[in-house]
């Protein structure tokens, strides 16, 4: 299995877009929180998070390969399950539907990163210590709030035993951490 040194290497040759880059940190940072709460890998986890789209700046124009190309990517490298859970989150040009916890937590926090960053970004200080969950939840009921977060994507965690305040706090503390590699 790839180390976290080596999968933030492949990052940085991988995606160009420091916004993307910020993204997976993301990403890897609240699936990281999300194993600790469910007593699982944290280091699986967070890798899945940091690797979700690492071929997205070579897939944008073309959603159907997104992922596709990141399992070619990373075939030998990463554990077969990483792989797949990537593979699920864009199940709706691959196919391939979500079962294990893993797979339906990534598509969680990948949805919930965009609404978290946004709710940062909306604050006079633009500051992720200045948001909190209270504020999460009056947001994602808005639904012209970051119009392009899929709610039903957040949602998925309640399919693991997660209910939506529950996740914000985990999600607000995991973002919270690395507040200042994401600029927030």
């Amino acid at each position: 299995m790839l180390s976290r040194d080596e999968a933030w290497r492949l990052v940085e040759e991988k995606i160009e877009s420091a916004n993307l880059r910020k993204h997976v940190l993301a990403v890897e940072a609240i699936m990281r929180g999300l194993a600790r709460h469910l007593g699982e890998d944290e280091e699986l986890w967070g890798l899945t998070g940091l690797l979700h789209d690492i071929d997205y700046g070579e897939t944008e124009s073309r959603p159907q390969m997104h992922t596709v190309l990141a399992g070619e990517m990373l075939d030998g490298k990463a554990p077969a399950e990483v792989i797949r859970a990537i593979k699920c989150h864009n199940s709706e040009h691959t196919g391939i539907e979500p079962e294990t916890a893993m797979e339906k937590a990534l598509i969680s926090a990948d949805s919930l990163s965009g609404l978290l960053i946004a709710c940062a970004l909306v604050q006079p200080t633009k500051k992720m210590a200045d948001v909190n969950p209270r504020s999460v939840k009056k947001k994602f009921k808005q639904k012209d709030f970051a119009r392009a977060v899929s709610r039903e994507r957040i949602r998925m965690c309640e399919e693991i035993g997660i209910e939506l305040p529950q996740l914000y706090e985990i999600g607000l503390e995991s973002l919270k951490g690395i507040s200042e590699e994401l600029g927030l």
